[in-house]
């Protein structure tokens, strides 16, 4: 376990209680929320250890929220990119213990910037149905690789589904097992890569509760919520985040 002051403690429990909140609410960002956040009192593997059995249990609700059957269904519809994303995990997760944090930082961020500010501004790609199959299999790539090496595979994940004009509700299952998937994947990738382990699993296992005490929040006000707005707050403070672990890959 790592030895941190109180204070510590408590900015790491508040980051991951607003992740499970946002996850809850909109269904996605809670590892990038916490990766970002954590990474300014942390070191960078450290919080990605700290994510890993959080975003397993969560994306496990998400996934099996509206039943077994949903589901299924979604991962006979997105099996591909189910697969490509996990293969890209496993492998990318692999580079983590080597990547200087200086670098790490700038591998987080620049995606973060532009991904936030992409869906902040509205921009929308169209997928037409014939060229499906194979934009899945690059996109799952780009997508696990991301994943595997900051531990975030959301927010691209996101722009997919939007670019395939998938319905709001569908949605929510398809991203549930994605992540699903892809955080299964990646709890054993880092148990080989060694960012898992006998010091830092118990770390991650205390955030278990804040993540699912957020997001149990999110789920109930998220018929509440303007939907909109409050997806240009959070991207809005991700871009700042982001900005912020580009400064620090930069000038340390």
């Amino acid at each position: 376990m790592p030895e941190l002051s109180l204070e510590i403690w408590a900015f790491v429990v508040g980051v991951t209680l607003f992740a499970g909140f946002v996850k809850g609410a909109v269904g996605f960002a809670m590892p990038l929320i916490m990766v970002s956040g954590m990474t300014a009192v942390l070191d960078p593997r450290l919080a990605v250890a700290a994510i890993v059995l959080p975003i397993v249990l969560s994306n496990g609700l998400q996934t099996f929220r509206k039943g077994l059957g949903p589901a299924v269904e979604a991962i006979r519809d997105s099996w591909r990119y189910v697969v490509s994303v996990c293969i890209a995990i496993a492998i990318f997760a692999q580079f983590v213990p080597h990547i200087d944090p200086q670098a790490f930082y700038l591998i987080l961020g620049i995606p973060v910037v532009l991904i936030s500010l992409v869906q902040l501004l509205g921009v929308r790609f169209t997928i037409a149905p014939e060229n499906r199959w194979w934009v899945e299999w690059i996109a799952g790539i780009l997508s696990g690789v991301l994943g595997g090496l900051a531990g975030t595979w959301g927010p691209t994940t996101v722009l997919y589904l939007m670019a395939i004009d998938m319905p709001k509700v569908r949605q929510i299952v398809v991203q549930g097992v994605i992540y699903g998937a892809g955080s299964v994947t990646l709890f054993f990738a880092h148990i080989a890569s060694g960012v898992l382990n006998p010091g830092t699993a118990p770390f991650s296992a205390l955030m278990i509760l804040p993540a699912l005490l957020g997001m149990w929040v999110g789920f109930r006000v998220q018929d509440r919520l303007d939907q909109q707005v409050f997806r240009r707050v959070v991207l809005s403070v991700l871009i700042v985040a982001g900005l912020n672990l580009v400064r620090r890959g930069l000038f340390g």
